[in-house]
């Protein structure tokens, strides 16, 4: 085995690419490693970007796979720009608009207005196209099929949601939250709360616990740098991470 200091475990802070999905980064981690010569470590990530969303993904390498719980359950910070008038059935881009909805009534006052009733402890409903398990299925498989399915709704906090730009119909947020908070389903609560629909154009995860944007490793960077690295030598640094010891 080579002498690198992963199967010690490593957790590596990500910017995960748009239009990959957090499973895609793993795969790719493992892919990198086993041209290292690490064929059976163990990868994850602790905390779902949805394909859409772009930012912070914290990868668990080696023996910091014991530490994804711990890691997912810190609180997430989020930049996100609502489109109101317009909804879709997945709440973003990934599917097209459904219905639309006249904004003119909208001014920045019940914009601010809204989002200050949205703050605090609530239940939340997740979007239908989601990865949430119902009777032993994905949420998002029973929705491509065309069934019916009532989501449960989960407890969660949004601590603080503030407006960065409102250039109607976008609205542009920064969202700190809790673990299991869907920024999906905020876009559509702020169109109900405005009476006019709403969903996602762009959403980017800015923090996780303690990782933000200026730790990031793209998977361009992080290629380059395992791939420097021949089977027999040691690899690169590729700090800052975070050793278990």
């Amino acid at each position: 085995m080579p002498d690198f200091p992963f199967p010690e475990g490593y957790v590596l802070p990500v910017d995960k690419p748009l239009g990959w999905t957090s499973s895609d980064v793993v795969r790719k981690m493992r892919v990198l490693l086993r041209r290292l010569g690490h064929r059976k470590i163990k990868v994850g990530h602790a905390g779902t970007l949805d394909p859409l969303a772009t930012g912070v993904l914290i990868v668990c390498i080696g023996r910091a796979t014991k530490r994804v719980d711990e890691l997912q359950a810190e609180e997430k910070e989020y930049r996100t720009t609502v489109r109101l008038g317009a909804t879709t059935p997945s709440y973003d881009l990934e599917h097209p608009v459904d219905q639309t909805y006249p904004y003119g009534h909208v001014t920045e006052k019940s914009i601010l207005a809204a989002l200050q009733e949205m703050e605090g402890e609530q239940l939340q409903e997740p979007p239908v196209y989601s990865a949430k398990m119902i009777e032993g299925r994905r949420a998002y498989e029973y929705a491509r099929e065309g069934e019916e399915v009532r989501m449960r709704r989960a407890l969660v906090n949004i601590y603080e949601i503030a407006p960065e730009r409102i250039d109607l119909p976008d609205v542009t947020l920064r969202v700190r939250c809790s673990k299991g908070t869907y920024i999906r389903s905020i876009a559509r609560d702020l169109g109900e709360k405005l009476s006019c629909g709403g969903h996602l154009t762009a959403l980017r995860r800015t923090r996780s616990g303690a990782f933000s944007e200026q730790d990031l490793y793209t998977i361009e960077e992080v290629e380059r740098m395992l791939s420097s690295a021949p089977p027999t030598q040691s690899a690169p640094s590729v700090s800052p991470v975070s050793p278990v010891k």
